[in-house]
């Protein structure tokens, strides 16, 4: 029993800060044209991370595309500024989306 509660508490432990994150990209609109594991209007994130994985400014790299937008990376559909996501929100959603593997 004690190792049940301990898998439990483990697993709601790594998951809760993965779902606070998508819980901020849910509330800055990113899912609107992004998923995890499929392509929308955009790549999905396992895309993104695939594509910057080992570089170490990504997440900076990331958070200023995900504030100013963007263009040509991805194909011809530009990413729009997010004016609303403010630059530790920024970060954080760059981090998040690099550990979508």
């Amino acid at each position: 029993m004690k190792r049940a509660l301990i898998t439990i508490a483990m697993t709601l432990a790594v998951a809760a800060p993965a779902m606070a994150d998508q819980a901020l990209a849910t509330s800055k609109n990113c899912m609107a044209c992004h998923a995890v594991d499929k392509k929308l209007v955009g790549p999905s994130y396992k895309d993104v991370a695939a594509k910057y994985a080992g570089q170490k400014d990504a997440v900076d790299k990331l958070a200023v595309k995900i504030i100013k937008g963007g263009s040509g990376v991805w194909g011809p559909v530009p990413m729009p500024a997010n004016a609303q996501v403010n630059e530790a929100e920024a970060k954080k959603l760059a981090a998040w989306v690099l550990a979508q593997k």
